[in-house]
């Protein structure tokens, strides 16, 4: 069977020479296996790749950038498929899905852990809290390390240990030209320098190695629930102490709708609440005392902030998050002043499904020390970031939830300098990503793409163009 292409046909012995060179294996329409090979987190993305390439090792990855390259194939690279703008798939291309590689080798004594980039958080958190170590991770277990960590990375260990992209001290990437480089600040420092925040645009990373840091196993973390009526003095209150929290302590808000739980009073559920949810990373003793103050911000509907696993608090958020629901996920770096916070409580009340949120992430701390100029990631300055989730479990009426999403998103990024957070910009938009890199980091990152990637193989991101394609 041959697969008919926009741009030719792949006949089977063409796909057949791909298949011998390999040590995974290659998925095609028709296969009993494409539906799902196909398939990513975000339902609102449903595309038809010509093939699917899954990945064992390094070789194959080399091999699959060789065929798609030759055969002029637009290129999807997947890790956890968690991409929110569905650049882990595409239509009529090849996805070259790293999911199988889930090695990694922690070295305790180092508190260095190598790492495949097929690997969740989850995967990574097994391995290295086995030593009593971490690194700073995502805020849903399923998450894949190699995006989330390119595009920055921001979680529960961000105001303490900074991004997970700060973290990263060396990468080993398959460029657009099948070569195999080792990234770290001795060896290709600017190919280094432009991994740290600039997204997949450089290649397909192989190996990430990350600086982990002592953590748990138990922190003291969770969530308190206070009502939506009280949402204006709560987060008001909340921003005034973020001033002088601990590094050790680092929490946001969560403007939603109270799930049906067995925590929460019946009465409240299906209602709008504002949630304060939160992680210290150090002694459960002092960790106490830094959180007290979170629990008198209004009158609490449910306080489960408490000692668990620092696994626990990583994985507490997963059954929200399941696969398959439509998403969309938009975000600007704001500064919480009265206005916007005014602005975030009137967006809660017009949310468009139970699932659709506004998050607003303290930051600071570590991520505010490291030097703007260190990694592509340039907004060490803002105070907060703000996501706007739209998220329904059906496709019907998905695309007016969307711009509720957009219109939310305009409205508060006037509250900073218009700046995304670059793994949720929302959509593949060139000025979204330009107005996420300051000018100079910008024209720099440009100039790391001309030398990794002139013909703009590498595409499906939120692409930074080179000259050749401006």
């Amino acid at each position: 069977m041959s697969i008919d292409m926009a741009r030719g046909v792949l006949g089977d012995a063409t796909i057949g020479e791909l298949e011998a060179a390999l040590r995974g294996e290659v998925v095609r329409p028709g296969d009993p296996s494409y539906d799902e090979a196909r398939a990513i987190w975000n339902a609102a993305h449903d595309r038809k790749p010509a093939l699917v390439v899954r990945c064992a090792g390094t070789a194959d990855v080399i091999r699959a950038v060789e065929f798609a390259r030759s055969q002029d194939l637009p290129v999807a690279v997947r890790g956890g498929a968690h991409s929110i703008a569905g650049f882990s798939t595409c239509d009529g291309g090849i996805v070259i899905d790293l999911s199988a590689m889930k090695g990694a080798r922690v070295d305790p004594e180092r508190w260095r852990v190598v790492a495949q980039p097929g690997m969740t958080w989850g995967d990574l958190d097994h391995e290295t809290q086995a030593f009593g170590l971490a690194v700073t991770g995502g805020l849903v277990s399923t998450t894949g390390i190699s995006g989330f960590t390119l595009g920055g990375g921001v979680g529960w260990l961000v105001r303490r240990h900074g991004l997970a992209s700060d973290n990263l001290v060396a990468a080993d990437v398959v460029t657009a030209d099948s070569r195999l480089v080792h990234a770290s600040a001795e060896e290709n420092p600017d190919l280094f320098w432009a991994l740290r925040g600039g997204g997949g645009n450089f290649g397909v990373v192989t190996s990430l190695e990350y600086e982990l840091h002592p953590v748990g196993p138990q922190v003291l973390a969770g969530l308190i629930f206070y009502p939506a009526a009280e949402a204006q003095q709560v987060i008001t209150r909340w921003r005034d102490l973020t001033a002088e929290m601990p590094d050790e302590l680092t929490t946001l808000v969560n403007l939603t709708t109270a799930p049906p739980l067995p925590f929460l009073p019946e009465e409240v559920h299906g209602t709008r609440v504002v949630v304060v949810a939160g992680m210290y990373s150090g002694a459960i003793e002092a960790g106490e005392a830094a959180v007290r103050p979170l629990r008198t911000l209004g009158t609490p509907i449910a306080d489960l902030m408490g000692p668990m696993p620092y696994v626990g608090m990583q994985s507490l958020l997963d059954p929200l998050w399941t696969p398959g629901a439509h998403n969309y996920f938009t975000s600007a770096f704001i500064e919480a002043s009265d206005t916007a916070i005014d602005a975030l409580t009137r967006l809660h009340l017009t949310t468009p499904t139970p699932s659709s949120e506004l998050h607003l992430h303290q930051l600071g701390g570590a991520f505010g020390r490291i030097p703007a100029d260190a990694t592509a990631f340039s907004q060490r300055d803002a105070g907060f970031l703000c996501n706007v989730i739209a998220r329904s479990p059906e496709p019907t009426g998905f695309d007016e939830h969307a711009e509720w999403a957009r219109g939310g998103r305009e409205e508060i990024a006037r509250h900073g300098r218009g700046a995304a957070y670059v793994n949720f910009t929302g959509d593949a938009a060139e000025d979204k990503v330009r107005a996420s890199y300051p000018g100079a980091v910008y024209d720099r990152l440009v100039q790391v793409k001309d030398k990794y990637d002139p013909t703009n193989l590498f595409r499906l991101n939120q692409n930074i163009r080179p000259s050749s394609a401006s």
